[in-house]
């Protein structure tokens, strides 16, 4: 199956953040949407931890987006140190220092009128987490890993849909992490139902895996500056799910 590396794919998250310093043009735009939608929930939650309420901590994550894009933030800092994470971490600490003489929040508007708003799904999603386990920092980089991990899948379904095999992803999907995962059927179960033969079925699991491995790279990739960076961060994601 062909890679899809698309147009909104050929650019990394610091880049965005540099673009958004100037005239965004259409596809700039388009990414800059991509990456708040992306890290919306985990700075979410991150802000619920410290203790805010819900339209707070909506209003706040909000007005985070566009003084980031509309600041140029990126500026203030040196690429070559650090993660993405980490920056985007540090710039929302001192954008909330900032607010903190504050009654309310940026309200909504500006340049970030973008940022999709599902308050009530993420705040459905924040009442799911395990309260006592972690603290505001810990929650941030598990729901960034996460994250990774949902929007590389999300980018496998879609081109196995547009490739005409959506019923083969939905019954393989399972296999897409590990070598030989739990299924509650066999390679030869699975062949049965698909109208192929249990080795068909294993190779196409492993392709579906190797592929899987190769968009979660593609993602940790936005996310550094060197390609150098890119093993340790997997590492580091990794680590984050397995704690």
């Amino acid at each position: 199956m062909p890679s899809a590396k698309g147009e909104l794919f050929a650019t990394t998250h610091w880049s965005v953040v540099v673009a958004a310093g100037h005239d965004l043009t259409p596809a700039a735009a388009a990414a800059a949407e991509r990456l708040c939608s992306t890290y919306w929930y985990p700075l979410y939650a991150y802000i619920r931890r410290l203790g805010y309420d819900v339209e707070d901590a909506e209003d706040l994550t909000q007005g985070f987006f566009a003084r980031l894009l509309e600041k140029n933030y990126l500026a203030q800092v040196d690429r070559q140190r650090g993660r993405f994470r980490s920056f985007l971490l540090g710039c929302l600490r001192h954008f909330l220092a900032d607010r903190q003489d504050c009654a309310r929040a940026i309200k909504r508007g500006g340049r970030c009128t973008f940022i999709r708003l599902e308050t009530q799904s993420a705040e459905e999603q924040y009442r799911q987490e395990p309260h006592d386990e972690m603290n505001a920092q810990r929650i941030y980089e598990r729901r960034w890993a996460l994250t990774l991990l949902e929007c590389a899948e999300a980018r496998l379904r879609q081109e196995y849909v547009a490739a005409g095999k959506a019923a083969l992803y939905e019954r393989l999907k399972i296999f897409c992490t590990g070598a030989e995962p739990t299924s509650p059927l066999t390679y030869a179960e699975l062949g049965n139902l698909l109208h192929l033969t249990e080795s068909a079925v294993r190779c196409a699991a492993a392709r579906l895996r190797r592929r899987f491995r190769e968009l979660v790279r593609e993602e940790v990739a936005h996310t550094v500056t060197l390609a150098s960076e890119i093993d340790d961060e997997i590492r580091y994601l990794i680590a984050v799910i397995s704690a």
